[in-house]
């Protein structure tokens, strides 16, 4: 399963995913920064990515779900920091092992 990280999300959060099962990437790995989510999501489905992880709770009012090419997962912290993006692991991990065929939103 292929996953990338929002910009926005500490680059040592990707060390936190099995490199065995998941191809963790970052958008600045990628050198994706600076766009906006609707090309982002353009590159991703050239890319074959899977899963878009992010914390921009504004991201699903902004697309149209139903024609999404991958799953989105925002995640709901109260401070963007990497200690509050750890406590979600097991949360994120459990979505990734259940995930339907189609693409969905998903808050954790």
């Amino acid at each position: 399963m292929k996953i990338l990280l929002d910009e926005n999300i500490d680059i040592r959060f990707r060390k936190l995913f099995d490199h065995q099962l998941y191809e963790t990437y970052t958008v600045r790995y990628m050198g994706w920064t600076g766009l906006k989510n609707g090309h982002l999501l353009e590159k991703m489905e050239a890319n074959q990515f899977d899963v878009f992880i992010a914390v921009d709770k504004s991201l699903p009012y902004e697309q149209n779900q139903e024609n999404l090419p991958v799953t989105i997962i925002i995640i709901d912290v109260t401070r963007n920091i990497l200690s509050r993006l750890e406590s979600m692991v097991p949360q994120i991990l459990d979505i990734l092992e259940n995930l339907p065929s189609r693409c969905t939103w998903r808050r954790r």
